[in-house]
């Protein structure tokens, strides 16, 4: 939008510089102040992703001032900042990336976008737990938070709107890192599930949301008998303490022993489960893998459970539905749902006891 102050935070090496550039390729006459880059390193990146946009202008600087003066002579269309935490103003005391340099830059740069009526996209760093770094006051202060995600040895990308002043919160962009840059995936559930491998135990598909995009991903669980006195769980892309959770509702609710067993969670692709309707999955993973059954590569289960064992119904049922069903599933495990298809077959549970025993 028109004068809009949008920052865009990440872990390092996600590839924000990257998509930042990209967007700058394909704005006529954009302007990309680097304060991490020099001219040479960000030409040789360009040159890789094979962008060619004669009007596109780089300037090296990291003071917040003298590149503030030379986007107000220039006027483009669009300025990206790379990085807010690289820059500084002589007028504040204090180096680069501390607080109150960040939030002076942050002012200035919100003035000039609105007085010149230029977007203006400005590059975070993010901390150790994956919050934006610097002070609060500069998410409050911009139009737009984005936040890029993903494991950075995995290939998928999210691009998520943590604040919107002018849209929806709910769009999620997914892309894959290329050799030449990152590129939007159209279908990512296909991706995800092409490389699944046979009919083994502790392997089951759930639907997540992301945003508004229904994405199908494999949770599979191993379980072993454990070495030492005290059982290992862990989790890679689910919350561990949940993971604590619902053994523990496995155990009490379902009867399953597991107290002499170690009991490891992934979510396959580096995408992270973090909605409650991935807890129906993990649990059935973990039971198939304990009981030693394959539960068949055609079946999705979401839904949440409680610690009495209930299994409750989630938001958007029917479209996580819908997704199963093109991408050919034949069976879905859930609660709260009537589903009329006579090419999927919805089974309705109400709760984990009942669906472990016949599992």
């Amino acid at each position: 939008m028109p004068g809009s102050l949008v920052l865009l935070a990440g872990e390092p090496g996600i590839g924000k510089s990257t998509l930042a550039l990209q967007l700058a390729a394909a704005v006529s006459d954009a302007l990309y102040i680097s304060g991490e880059e020099s001219l040479e390193q960000i030409k040789m990146r360009a040159q890789r992703l094979e962008h060619h946009n004669a009007s596109l202008q780089f300037v090296h600087t990291t003071n917040i001032d003298a590149a503030i003066a030379t986007l107000r002579s220039k006027k483009p269309a669009l300025v990206i900042i790379d990085s807010v935490q690289t820059m500084y103003s002589e007028e504040i005391e204090g180096g680069q990336g501390n607080p109150n340099q960040v939030r002076a830059t942050g002012a200035k740069l919100m003035e000039c976008a609105k007085s010149l009526n230029i977007p203006i996209v400005v590059i975070g760093h993010v901390t150790k737990d994956g919050t934006v770094a610097g002070p609060k006051t500069l998410e409050h202060l911009v139009d737009v938070v984005l936040s890029f995600e993903g494991e950075r040895h995995h290939q998928f990308r999210l691009l998520r709107a943590l604040k919107n002043r002018f849209g929806s919160t709910d769009e999620v962009g997914v892309f894959d890192m290329t050799e030449k840059g990152l590129e939007s995936i159209p279908n990512p559930s296909r991706m995800l599930l092409s490389e699944r491998g046979d009919n083994v135990p502790g392997s089951i598909v759930t639907c997540l949301l992301e945003g508004t995009r229904p994405l199908l991903v494999e949770i599979q669980a191993l379980v072993s008998k454990t070495s030492f006195g005290y059982p290992v769980r862990k989790a890679s892309g689910f919350d561990i303490n949940r993971l604590h959770v619902l053994i523990a509702v496995l155990e009490r609710r379902a009867g399953l022993n597991l107290g002499q067993y170690d009991v490891h969670i992934n979510v396959v692709g580096g995408i992270r489960a973090s909605e409650p309707a991935a807890d129906l999955a993990v649990a059935l993973a973990v039971a198939s893998a304990y009981k030693d059954k394959a539960l068949g590569k055609d079946l999705v289960a979401f839904g949440e459970i409680g610690l009495g064992g209930e299994i409750r119904s989630v938001r958007q049922g029917e479209k996580r539905i819908k997704e199963s069903e093109q991408l050919g599933m034949k069976r879905v495990i859930t609660s709260g749902i009537k589903y009329q298809k006579s090419n999927i077959k919805v089974i309705e549970v109400k709760n984990i006891q009942e669906l472990i025993t016949h599992t």
